[in-house]
């Protein structure tokens, strides 16, 4: 196979309308981090892999773009450090918060052990290319892009594979396991009859690009001044922005008008007040629904959800990439036994449940709480902090950092990878 869609099946493009089909091992729907990252450590493995991406390519914006330690970690596992180094990037090892004018560091990675003690920024699309690149170099792995995955297949009560719209029409792709890896709003999770339960969210994101300004100040994770919080992630030439809102607040943020959102912006972060100017419509500001959810249960016979399928992160931490890897890589390890056995994998996914759901309880309480704390406005609504409190609250920061440090940066539970056979350094 190679990344198209496969080549017509005559005796049964007929009766079924099917162009196409296909065998695997296990077919993953969704060419995302934990997709693309669970391909390729199964295909290491010898596992054969194919992967349904419905978009063509991975150039997409507004997704996280943060690099954590604890995925730079399994790069260098991957034995893709060099490669890695090669893509433009940047990186931050603190991550500041100005609160009132006061300049806050809660959390600096140089208190981690190890060789990654930064947050690398790159285009989640540059991530993608180089797991997808170093895919490729495997025979068994299949990337099939512009493939949207539309429905399952069965054999009695289990999943036996999915039924994707390709670029030839319809494919049929017949596998022992099916991963949905396809995002929050999940196709493949509810033809599963998996529906997951929603956690309370208070905020939305608005997010746009700004110019950085010529002097730019250090590296800013956010700004928080008369209850407006201010996102600053740096890219080259540009700030990618974001504005965390109150849930359901943005009609009426666009009654009031592009000048009053401009004057949000330069109120909380006063070094951006030239750079707001190049805010000239709407269609620059787009809405990022903030979700907050987890399933119950996985998997059922044959299907088996990870990522933002299984539990959708809020930005809070940025960890949501990262979490998604995680998963990825547990299943991999636990699945790749009976896959390549030809044995039953029910025992295995529940176990990458029992594995991977406990970190993802302990961090979205912790998302849930940030969420109330910035929509409360005796907290978010301050102009300017005491004296006594900013010592206070900068010594506070400062004790919390070797815990913060480790939280965000590596999370519960940080997954490694086993010496891989086809690893290359």
């Amino acid at each position: 196979m190679t990344d198209t869609a496969a080549g017509s099946t005559a005796g049964e493009a007929g009766a079924t309308g099917l162009t196409g089909a296909t065998t695997t091992t296990c077919a993953i729907a969704g060419g995302g981090p934990a997709g693309m990252m669970l391909g390729l450590l199964l295909a290491r493995k010898g596992v054969d892999v194919t992967i349904l991406e419905k978009h063509t390519d991975f150039f997409r914006d507004f997704r996280g773009d943060t690099i954590h330690p604890s995925t730079l970690d399994l790069i260098d596992q991957l034995g893709l450090r060099g490669k890695f180094l090669q893509i433009q990037q940047s990186s931050i090892t603190t991550l500041d918060i100005v609160v009132g004018g006061t300049r806050l560091t809660p959390v600096n990675f140089g208190t981690l052990r190890g060789p990654n003690k930064r947050i690398a920024l790159m285009p989640q699309w540059d991530f993608l290319d180089l797991l997808a690149e170093e895919g490729r170099t495997l025979a068994n792995f299949h990337l099939l892009l512009g493939t949207e995955v539309t429905g399952l297949l069965r054999s009695g009560t289990a999943v036996s594979g999915v039924l994707a719209q390709g670029p030839e029409g319809l494919l049929q792709v017949t596998a022992d396991l099916t991963v949905a890896a396809d995002g929050r709003g999940s196709t493949v999770r509810a033809a599963g009859g998996l529906h997951p339960e929603a956690l309370g969210v208070a905020i939305d994101v608005l997010w746009f690009r700004l110019p950085t300004p010529p002097m730019p100040p250090p590296d800013t994770l956010g700004y928080l001044r008369n209850g407006t919080m201010i996102i600053t992630i740096p890219r080259t030439g540009y700030y990618q922005m974001g504005m965390l809102i109150p849930k359901g607040s943005f009609a009426g943020i666009r009654t009031e008008g592009l000048a009053a959102f401009r004057e949000r912006i330069r109120t909380s972060a006063p070094f951006l007040t030239a750079a707001v100017e190049s805010l000239q419509d709407w269609e620059e500001v787009k809405l990022l629904s903030v979700q907050l959810d987890r399933l119950k249960q996985w998997s059922v016979p044959g299907l088996l959800c990870i990522g933002d399928a299984a539990h959708a992160m809020s930005p809070v931490f940025g960890v949501g990439v990262n979490y998604a890897v995680q998963d990825a890589v547990a299943a991999a390890r636990l699945l790749a036994p009976p896959l390549l056995a030809g044995a039953p994998t029910g025992d295995a996914m529940q176990r990458v449940q029992r594995r991977r759901e406990w970190p993802v309880r302990l961090m979205q309480p912790l998302q849930q709480r940030v969420h109330r704390l910035l929509a409360d406005p005796a907290v978010t609504d301050v102009d300017s902090m005491p004296a006594w409190q900013a010592r206070l609250a900068t010594l506070a920061a400062k004790a919390a950092r070797p815990w913060t440090a480790r939280l965000v940066g590596r999370g519960f539970r940080p997954e490694k990878l086993r010496r891989a056979r086809h690893a290359k350094n």
